[in-house]
């Protein structure tokens, strides 16, 4: 055994030589916002008891949503992320933040109770 090769490098069988994770990754369409349905709705599932409302339904790049995220986040004065494609603020901000997609040009409507 030789120790001069890389131990991130250990195929036993590759059938194509090189790595072509790029191209087996799903595109994601990007469509302008009077085009995307957004749903918008409050969860507390998984979260211990916590609510945050969930906006989901994007079809854009993951840099529109972080800026979309930092401006949703300071006009309702709380925190939130992008996690699978879907944007969490924390707390119940489901006519808020309805008013401010519609104000930006999403079509987008509350969902569930």
């Amino acid at each position: 055994m030789s120790s001069s090769k890389s131990s991130d490098n250990r195929f036993v069988y590759r059938e194509f030589g090189d790595d072509h994770s790029a191209a087996t990754q799903r595109a994601i369409p990007e469509l302008p916002p009077q085009q995307q349905n957004l749903k918008i709705q409050a969860s507390r599932k998984g979260r211990k008891g916590k609510t945050v409302t969930v906006i989901s339904g994007f079809q854009t790049k993951p840099e529109v949503l972080a800026a979309l995220v930092k401006q949703l986040k300071t006009q309702c004065g709380t925190g939130g992320t992008v996690k699978d494609h879907e944007i969490e603020i924390q707390g119940d901000h489901k006519q808020k933040i309805l008013e401010i997609m519609t104000t930006l040009g999403y079509k987008a409507k509350i969902s569930g109770g």
